[in-house]
């Protein structure tokens, strides 16, 4: 982040706010250094923080906006913005057992529930922006932008979903949520003022595109075009050691001391990945031309869609144990005209393996060993507990 725009802490009640720009804590040792309560009307603790609405001088219990502080760190709600969609995925606020899943302090779930069914209903007037944070170190935090709930390319449906989980005190149910970061360089901050003071929709500094989306439903995501040629290193496929990731990631390789049995495990999670893998196989042990399963991807509709080839080569290996040039080199002779392969590894894919993928432009999906928990935790299996129970119970 060296290359990114800061602001300085005395200068946080003057800024706007601005997309990839860094606002510096202040040096003191207390909450009096936290960045969002000076640069916006909201707290100064929480990941999720409101402005209340203020009506004759007296506040009321409407959020003129929200502030989502996201650290990016959380193991099994980690937020998540993809720049290539203008993506941004959310997890609610729920983290204890036996709880409610809209009884929480900061009614960060129920505030969810409330913009996601009038965003369904169309009653967009009535959902307060939000306005996306992360830590970028220490007490500053960088913005990531003005989000609205929903996103074009999925259906309504799956932009908010409930997911179960599991800690040592039990089971409970948080959210997953979805919303698009609009395509809005810069917020004036008298827009901040309008929304708390006045009627934020009639103000001057409304951002055209965000106006566009509460009368049209026109959703304009902010697109990061993405590098072309890119490929991950070892650290960036693996996940870190001593993490709970990297335990549950080794209780998947132990599970499975014969390597032939992890193919089955490899097609679940490639199932658990894309709900469009209609149908995947195994193939016979022996003689299997270099491919450890088929399978068929759908593009579209079932009653207009068409079907895809493909073919998925697994590979449990030790973490320390790379994915080299003749495994990969093997899949993509196997390869077809419209078929493209997955090669999912409990490792991770070698440097010069990755470099000739990437280069050459091979129709090949790495899932590494970061990946698959990463898979896992998207589907709730967010906890080394949950994953022993999740491979006794299908791969028993």
């Amino acid at each position: 982040m060296s290359n990114t725009n800061r602001i300085e802490f005395q200068d946080l009640d003057k800024s706007n706010l601005i997309v990839d720009t860094i606002y510096e804590g202040g040096s003191a040792s207390n909450l009096s250094s936290e960045v969002l309560s000076k640069l916006t009307h909201v707290g100064n603790s929480g990941g999720f923080r409101k402005c209340k609405k203020s009506v004759n001088g007296k506040k009321i219990n409407e959020p003129a906006y929200v502030c989502i502080f996201s650290t990016g760190e959380e193991l099994e709600w980690r937020d998540e913005l993809d720049r290539t969609l203008g993506r941004f995925t959310y997890w609610g606020d729920n983290r204890k057992a036996g709880n409610p899943i809209c009884k929480t302090s900061l009614g960060g779930n129920a505030f969810l529930q409330e913009i996601f069914n009038n965003n369904s209903l169309g009653i967009r007037k009535k959902i307060a922006p939000v306005f996306v944070f992360q830590k970028a170190g220490g007490r500053d935090v960088i913005f990531l932008g003005l989000a609205v709930p929903g996103d074009r390319r999925i259906r309504p449906q799956d932009s908010l979903v409930a997911v179960w989980a599991q800690n040592n005190d039990g089971r409970y149910q948080n959210y997953k949520s979805i919303f698009t970061i609009l395509d809005v360089p810069e917020i004036d901050r008298r827009w901040l003022y309008d929304l708390e003071y006045n009627d934020g929709y009639s103000s001057k500094y409304a951002p055209k595109v965000w106006k566009k989306w509460v009368d049209n439903a026109t959703y304009t995501p902010l697109i990061t075009e993405k590098n072309p040629i890119q490929y991950r290193r070892k650290n960036e496929q693996l996940p870190s050691p001593s993490s709970e990731e990297f335990k549950m990631l080794q209780a998947i390789i132990d599970y499975f001391p014969d390597p032939y049995d992890f193919e089955q495990c490899a097609c679940k999670i490639a199932q658990i990945m894309d709900s469009n893998i209609i149908q995947i196989s195994t193939t016979r042990r022996t003689r299997d031309g270099g491919k450890d399963a088929n399978g068929k991807y759908r593009v579209g509709y079932p009653s207009n869609g068409i079907e895809l080839d493909f073919a998925l080569e697994a590979k449990r290996y030790d973490m320390n144990n790379s994915v080299g040039v003749k495994e990969t080199s093997r899949l993509i002779s196997r390869i077809k005209n419209r078929q493209f392969g997955i090669i999912v590894t409990t490792s991770y894919v070698g440097d010069q393996a990755y470099k000739e993928i990437i280069e050459d432009q091979q129709p090949i999906i790495v899932i590494s060993g970061k990946d698959i928990i990463e898979i896992l935790m998207n589907a709730g299996i967010n906890n080394l507990e949950m994953v022993n129970e999740w491979l006794k119970s299908n791969f028993s």
